[in-house]
């Protein structure tokens, strides 16, 4: 099969997929497209919203579509590495044996990862990162499609452990959820407090998706995309040549060069579902927000001057 062949089936999939969603979640359209993109281009994400907007039903319900296993993680202060990895223990003949913990999934929901000491925050960041986990000295695979879709409550912050910003940088998007609309919230309510029960088709398979990333990585992009991805990171840096006073006020620390490869390839994806053969400047400030939402960080300036991260960007685009 053809590239060209190979987009325009997943233009027709994911529209399907998109109406699949919607039978049970309503609204959140652009929450649902980045966690999407995300999952077609390989990447992980963050979710920050309040208790109650069906964080984990959105999830389950995408998982379900996509013909993907689904794990889910409670993230508590006692949760330890083992928990979330798995461990070794003696069998009948006195052999260790490994049983194999939540993280071997394919989509693996970290509620509230932020409740989680550093040491647990780190066992799964490193599933993230390698997808393999290290037992005992000995590696074990985790399946692919490997997604990790981490939330974290932005209300209540007493006895949390914040991720740090290196750790923050593997997730491709932070995607904010927002309270629904009066009219939608209406429709929540109605549908939820029937006996309707709502059937989901699966559209997808792993091996499909597997397709999926690879076809949206062969996909062409021109020089001055690339350029401007770049630029528009390096805008973010304030100790660069050349930064403008505006960075230089709000910001202490600016994006690395993962948000450069992320804002390609997440192009790429949404250039692909947007049934374009390639990706042009208005797709990388599509993305732009969730991309480089948790890859700066604001001074104590922006604090006291109310000043946020989306303003801080869109005042960059």
């Amino acid at each position: 099969m053809s590239d060209v062949v190979a987009v325009e089936k997943l233009v027709k999939k994911h529209q399907d997929l998109k109406n699949e969603i919607a039978k049970v979640i309503v609204g959140q359209e652009e929450v649902i497209e980045q966690i999407l993109l995300s999952i077609y281009t390989g990447g992980h994400s963050l979710l920050i919203g309040v208790p109650g907007l069906a964080k984990t039903l959105m999830v389950n319900t995408i998982a379900q579509t996509l013909g993907l296993d689904f794990k889910r993680i409670q993230f508590t202060p006692d949760l330890m590495p083992s928990d979330i990895l798995g461990s070794e223990v003696l069998d009948q003949n006195r052999n260790f044996k490994f049983i194999k913990g939540p993280v071997f999934g394919n989509i693996i929901l970290a509620d509230e990862i932020n409740r989680t000491p550093p040491k647990t925050q780190a066992a799964l960041l490193e599933a993230m990162q390698e997808r393999a986990v290290t037992i005992a000295g000995k590696q074990h695979q985790l399946k692919r499609p490997y997604f990790v879709l981490a939330t974290q409550n932005p209300i209540e912050q007493e006895g949390t452990y914040p991720l740090p910003e290196a750790q923050l940088d593997r997730f491709m998007f932070a995607i904010e959820l927002k309270y629904p609309s009066i009219e939608e919230e209406i429709q929540v309510v109605k549908s939820t407090t029937t006996d309707n029960d709502v059937q989901i088709d699966t559209l997808f398979n792993a091996e499909e998706i597997i397709e999926v990333q690879h076809l949206i990585r062969r996909i062409p992009v021109p020089d001055n995309v690339v350029d401007y991805a770049v630029r528009l990171v390096n805008k973010t840096r304030p100790d660069q040549e050349g930064a403008s006073d505006y960075v230089k006020n709000y910001i202490d620390w600016g994006a690395g060069p993962r948000a450069s490869q992320n804002l390609v390839l997440a192009a790429k994806a949404h250039a692909v579902i947007h049934k374009k053969y390639s990706p042009d400047i208005e797709d990388v400030k599509a993305i732009a927000l969730g991309i480089l939402r948790h890859r700066i960080l604001k001074n104590y300036k922006a604090e006291a001057e109310g000043i946020t991260e989306e303003k801080i960007i869109t005042e960059l685009l």
